[in-house]
């Protein structure tokens, strides 16, 4: 590593550490758990992969940066209660990265990338001192997508290695029964039961959909996303035809101002395609 950067390190280093000094730090800062910047680990780590997929490289620099404050910030909060430091967390991925590539810093030949996934795997399944017949086992790797995957990556997961072993439907007629079924049980639980079993349902008739969209080749989390971004296009487009806030207009008038944006994104839609066909 360069001079230069071993002396940016050090010095966001320094700067967490003074962020969290009992003496002149940041009353914010010096109230935070690891359970507590949780969200913030998510969040950052979701911006960065925003700006990556926007291809926007003073936005990537910055969103790598507010991520790699969570790593310092977390690291910086463990050495107080001499859990680790920065220093082991550092040298901890390193030591990994030279055990994992033994093709590269040591004597192992491999022919594919797929060697290379398999030879990682079984190394990573030795360290955590997995025994071969747990590593087959099914419910090793659900736990794995459960625990550390986004909910909707993770069903998807699930859903494909269950099928995998042959737990699934038959056609996909079964799958739509299923759906009406676990619709039927969540409509039943919000008028009857408590909150907890309306939760469950919800569980069971989102899990349901992830299988649907399994099925017919679709990606849930990515359908969700430009649902969420058509959503915000269309409140831009409302509020661009406005001169007041959205609140001070009827249900009525939001109504009309919604079908209008939507008729104006779509004929853009429409006019951007007919440009890249001409």
């Amino acid at each position: 590593m360069a001079q230069d950067s071993v002396a940016a390190w050090q010095k966001l280093i320094d700067v967490v550490a003074k962020l969290r000094s009992p003496n002149g730090g940041c009353p914010w800062d010096l109230v935070q758990t690891p359970q507590s910047l949780i969200p913030y680990v998510i969040e950052e780590a979701y911006e960065v992969v925003d700006a990556i997929r926007c291809e926007d490289k003073s936005a990537i620099a910055e969103e790598l940066g507010d991520l790699l404050l969570q790593v310092v910030l977390q690291s910086q909060i463990a050495s107080e209660s001499g859990q680790f430091t920065i220093k082991e967390v550092v040298e901890g991925i390193t030591e990994k990265l030279i055990r994992r590539h033994p093709h590269v810093f040591g004597n192992v030949a491999v022919e594919s990338v797929e060697e290379v996934r398999q030879n990682w795997e079984q190394i990573k399944a030795d360290e955590k001192g997995e025994t071969p017949d747990k590593q087959q086992l099914l419910s090793t790797k659900l736990s794995r997508y459960a625990r550390t995957l986004p909910p909707l990556t993770a069903g998807m997961k699930i859903s494909q290695k269950a099928a995998a072993v042959g737990f699934e439907w038959d056609k996909i007629e079964d799958v739509w029964e299923k759906f009406n079924e676990e619709l039927a049980e969540f409509r039943y639980s919000i008028q009857h039961e408590t909150k907890e079993r309306q939760q469950e349902e919800l569980g069971d008739l989102l899990f349901v959909i992830i299988n649907l969209a399994r099925w017919y080749e679709l990606d849930p989390a990515a359908a969700l996303q430009g649902t969420n971004q058509r959503f915000v296009q269309r409140i831009v487009k409302m509020e661009a035809a406005t001169d007041r806030p959205l609140s001070d207009y009827s249900l009525e008038e939001l109504e009309q101002l919604w079908q209008q944006a939507k008729a104006k994104l779509a004929a853009q839609k429409e006019q951007t395609s007919g440009d890249r066909t001409e």
